[in-house]
């Protein structure tokens, strides 16, 4: 049976609309006003926004695995979330083992997620080694819709060589893909967390001293060399401060294509977080740790001017009553991450359009045109438009209510956001056409599809 979504306001590229919107199957058939009911079901979206899907574009579940410091959320459970916060499609990290190929990493998600996921997704490939048998999987990857990567300038098992960063960057370029990076100069960081230790300090306020604001600017800096040297678009995840960021703007006066994401936690939680009572802090031990507030401020004002191209999570839930405790006599060894893939949608309205920093359509952008376009799924997703996926949020702007880990659909036992009010979120979620949540709960599971996409859609 097709569906009659009436009395709404779509949030389309040109700024909100008040028309209606049908689907038939798993596709957009119809835009327009006082569209004829005729035999759909109707959703009465008065009052309400609609957006397209929504896009995460940095998660991680299911990592770990089989380890004591596994993520508290799997593909079930995390796609689950993510679909009641209106997430209707995930993009996480694939990781081969050392000396291991992408294809056995691609297979090996394959196997956590299929079957499983509750909401779509695909996956960004990472890129530990880099030789010629690497180098031939590419194609491979790309004919089994994967064109996106990542690599690492920090953690001594991740990061490459910037020489063979700059070799990444040039082939996954011209097999029309983009390369990722995350920014911290690992040396540094080493050389942070060994400076701590030695100084006596061991509990999770150690961590933001042990990389400082320096650590990662270096890192973007450095990165954004590289990409110019090679010649291609490139990718900043999980932006932090506010030096990266000039140094990124810096990049693009210079005319180069430079993408920016960064997660809600750098514009929402401050470094006041890691002074909190005993082991309390290690449940915001996440690497970028949170900045001081001029960091934020900044950060903030790129969103508004339109600097920001995504917004992520880097969901990486693990418990704090356990996991985290591994680092309990040593904040080097808590497990870095929090969880946030569930409350993204609704904390961005609350903080960015309910007071007016930003509008619904750059929510929009930000959340799902610019994710789809980026990475090779616009607009299959990504857009309310004729022909486009049926991936759907009615949105309830006057929604009030509070984030609590007790009511949560995260799988872990904490929340960074505890307590917090909102002001709206995701009410009705369709699936590929299906209504998947109702009233801000899932009625769907299990039918989240992997998305094969195309080559990286650039328009800075």
């Amino acid at each position: 049976m097709s569906i009659l979504i009436q009395n709404g306001v779509l949030v389309l590229p040109d700024g909100p609309q008040r028309a209606d919107l049908r689907v038939d199957g798993d596709k957009i058939v119809q835009l327009g006003p006082s569209l004829p009911a005729g035999d759909s079901r109707v959703l009465d979206a008065a009052g309400k926004l609609v957006f397209p899907g929504l896009i995460d574009t940095h998660t991680h579940f299911e990592m770990n695995k089989g380890l004591a410091n596994e993520t508290a959320d799997d593909w079930f459970t995390g796609t689950r979330a993510a679909l009641a916060g209106g997430t209707t499609t995930v993009l996480d990290f694939a990781e081969p083992e050392r000396g291991c190929s992408l294809a056995s990493a691609l297979e090996t998600w394959h196997g956590r997620a299929d079957g499983k996921a509750c909401c779509h997704y695909g996956f960004h490939m990472t890129i530990k080694d880099w030789d010629p048998r690497i180098r031939s999987e590419l194609r491979d990857m790309t004919a089994a819709g994967v064109t996106s990567y990542k690599v690492y300038l920090a953690y001594d098992n991740l990061r490459l060589s910037d020489a063979a960063a700059y070799q990444v960057i040039q082939a996954v370029g011209r097999e029309g893909g983009v390369l990722g990076c995350h920014c911290e100069n690992g040396d540094l960081v080493n050389a942070g967390i060994r400076a701590q230790k030695a100084a006596g300090r061991l509990g999770p306020s150690a961590h933001p001293r042990s990389r400082p604001p320096a650590v990662e600017a270096e890192a973007v800096n450095r990165w954004l060399a590289i990409a110019e040297c090679a010649g291609y678009p490139v990718n900043v995840v999980h932006l932090s401060t506010r030096r990266g960021l000039e140094h990124a703007l810096a990049a693009r006066e210079r005319g180069q294509k430079v993408y920016l994401e960064t997660c809600p936690q750098y514009l929402l939680l401050d470094e006041s977080c890691y002074s909190l009572p005993g082991f309390e802090s290690a449940k915001y031990v996440f690497s970028p740790p949170a900045r001081p507030l001029e960091d934020q401020q900044a950060l903030w004002q790129a969103l508004e001017r339109g600097d920001i191209d995504t917004l992520g999570t880097d969901h990486c839930s693990f418990d704090f009553h356990g996991v985290k405790a591994l680092g309990k006599d040593d904040f080097s060894k808590i497990p870095n991450g929090l969880p946030g893939v569930e409350h993204r949608p609704a904390l961005l309205y609350t903080h960015a359009v309910a007071s007016g920093r930003i509008t619904a359509a750059d929510m929009a952008r930000l959340l799902a045109e610019n994710p789809a376009r980026l990475f090779g799924m616009y607009p299959q997703k990504g857009v309310l438009a004729v022909g486009s996926d049926a991936d759907i949020v009615i949105f309830d702007q006057n929604y009030t209510g509070r984030i609590a880990s007790a009511t949560q659909y995260q799988n872990v036992d904490y929340t960074p956001y505890e307590g917090w009010a909102l002001r709206g979120r995701a009410d009705t979620v369709l699936l590929s056409g299906q209504v998947a949540v109702e009233g801000g709960r899932v009625v769907l599971e299990r039918q989240g599809r992997y998305v094969r996409r195309g080559p990286a859609g650039f328009w800075r």
